[in-house]
């Protein structure tokens, strides 16, 4: 349903499902998939492609271009995928010449004023909650969730299946499956109520909280800690998953418990 008091470019390409409110503006190069829904006043800006079924709640801006001083208007992206939602005054900003797009995956829930800048990635089932911020090139892994009000530093990288306290400052990297809280953020346990929600065994989450007592509650350094890991536990995919996130860390990981 195309409302009449909405601007849309000529050039937009919008399903025929697509339920458009009043004083929605969508610029050209715009694509948008079946059955979603874009409320009043959106603004969808060059250079977007929106999956199914999603919901784009009043006063979102998507597509904007970066506020980054390096961006010389080049022609970059914004992708959302299926069934994701965001909510009210979300901005997700247009990639830049580093990485070209902007990334929110499938079946997430963006609350109401979050902040996704310029190259992010944000993987599948991700929630983030009330104004959090993540500055450019951040990575979400799949199935995190980020409290309210949390800022994320630019280039930093969150795993999969983490939990962040709301109101967290993030400066180094959060490798998977764990909480993480405190100031100045650090490892607080695995995620282990999440994970079992999600189907993982009793033997995979013993995998995980195996790894991060060597990493984080043996009193050894991040490289001695690996040493070990690799030497008197057997591997499976969650401790493997583990040890790449660490290694391919170049922000340097959290701390474990600080007294």
């Amino acid at each position: 349903m195309k409302q009449p008091l909405a601007y849309i470019h000529p050039d937009a390409k919008i399903a025929d499902s697509v339920v458009i409110d009043p004083f929605v503006t969508i610029d050209k190069n715009v694509e948008i998939g079946e059955g979603t829904h874009i409320g009043s006043n959106v603004t969808i800006c060059e250079g977007v492609r929106i999956g199914k079924n999603c919901k784009i709640f009043p006063g979102a801006v998507i597509g904007a271009i970066p506020q980054d001083l390096k961006f010389k208007g080049e022609e970059t992206y914004v992708y959302i995928g299926d069934n994701t939602v965001l909510r009210e005054f979300v901005t997700v900003h247009r990639g830049t010449a580093s990485k070209g797009k902007t990334v929110v995956g499938s079946n997430c829930l963006i609350m109401a004023y979050c902040h996704v800048a310029h190259d992010c990635v944000v993987g599948n089932n991700v929630i983030m909650s009330n104004a959090t911020q993540l500055a450019g090139e951040v990575v979400v892994g799949d199935y995190a969730v980020i409290g309210g009000g949390t800022l994320v530093h630019q280039f930093t990288h969150i795993g999969a299946h983490v939990m962040i306290q709301g109101g967290s400052k993030i400066n180094k990297d959060v490798p998977p499956y764990i909480m993480a809280g405190r100031e100045p953020i650090q490892y607080s346990g695995v995620n282990s109520i999440g994970l079992r929600r999600r189907g993982y065994t009793n033997e995979q989450i013993l995998s995980v909280q195996n790894t991060y007592r060597l990493l984080f509650q043996s009193g050894l350094n991040v490289s001695q800690a690996m040493e070990r890991i690799e030497a008197e536990l057997p591997s499976t995919i969650e401790r493997d998953e583990i040890i790449l996130f660490v290694r391919n860390s170049p922000r340097g990981i959290l701390k474990g418990y600080l007294e």
